[in-house]
């Protein structure tokens, strides 16, 4: 028995040497710095003062950038719902996520940061958590970095990864359109070290500080059945909102995906690419390239939503 405990033990040390050898060799890649050696977090927030940069939306991916039309009241109409929730218990933190990629979840998250943001006086921080394949940059056409990976590496202060839209106006097809004003945290530059950097205590830090500066924050996420990140990031938000995918979404994982947020308030499903989905109940559609896709919204079964 001691034979075999003292090969245990030097295979344990040879383990936690070459640990210690790759994590040497990856401290440029925001490698996750011990909690004494982060910067404390600065709470002293100037909006007025953010970067702003010349954004250009992809209208393909926005339509609620639009002036009118039938996708802009559809996501009203999901917007009343969340003032619904908002009437029945404070909400300000949404987590928007999904069971597997390719759902929809970063569609809804825009859509729903853009009509909520077009609400009078509502101030809107929309946050790109998904540091394993972010793309809302790409949809707002911002600024990838400095994001929220430097800001939890502690390689950035808050101030440093907020950023704002410069121009109020997009012009596509010789129609000119307003994008509603928004503030945004790109995901940053990323890398392998993602789980660590999004269950870090910094990251409660984080939206403890912008919180008392916006009505409303929205966080997109990875897929919870795929990484740990969103779960780890649901602790600090006030509920969930989950996305599928009509025609594609197993329903056992849409099932595992609520379950994965068991301690979460789940606000429901958006179930994205619905075809001739009935236009009355909580329906939100919208017409994309395929004619009869569109937006689903289910309340949870459990009456959270």
């Amino acid at each position: 028995m001691s034979r075999i405990y003292d090969a245990l033990q030097r295979a344990d040390l040879e383990r936690k040497s070459a640990q210690d050898a790759g994590e040497t060799e990856t401290d440029e890649q925001f490698a996750v710095p011990v909690a004494e050696q982060l910067p404390p977090v600065k709470d002293d927030i100037l909006l007025d003062q953010i970067a702003l940069h010349p954004w250009r939306p992809s209208l393909v991916s926005l339509p609620t950038v639009g002036d009118c039309g039938e996708s802009i009241e559809q996501f009203r109409g999901l917007r009343s719902q969340i003032y619904q929730f908002n009437d029945l218990a404070p909400l300000k933190t949404i987590l928007i996520s999904s069971g597997m990629p390719s759902e929809g979840k970063t569609f809804v998250v825009a859509n729903l940061a853009m009509s909520l943001a077009r609400g009078r006086n509502n101030r809107v921080l929309l946050i790109d958590a998904d540091l394993r394949g972010p793309s809302l940059h790409s949809v707002l056409g911002a600024p990838r970095t400095p994001g929220l990976t430097e800001y939890l590496a502690g390689k950035a202060e808050i101030n440093d990864i907020l950023q704002g839209n410069q121009n109020s106006r997009v012009t596509e097809g010789g129609l000119a359109h307003n994008v509603p004003d928004l503030t945004f945290i790109p995901a940053g530059a990323g890398g392998d070290d993602a789980a660590e950097l999004v269950a870090s205590k910094r990251a409660e830090e984080l939206l403890a500080t912008v919180a008392p500066h916006f009505d409303w924050i929205l966080i997109d996420t990875p897929p919870a059945l795929a990484f740990t990140d969103a779960i780890d990031l649901s602790r600090v938000a006030d509920a969930v909102l989950l996305v599928a995918r009509s025609a594609r979404t197993p329903f056992d994982v849409a099932q595992r995906a609520q379950a994965a947020f068991s301690s979460s308030r789940i606000l429901g499903f958006v179930l994205n690419a619905v075809r001739n989905a009935p236009r009355n109940g909580y329906y939100y559609y919208y017409d994309k390239q395929a004619a009869g896709s569109g937006l689903h919204w289910r309340k949870d079964k459990r009456g959270e939503g």
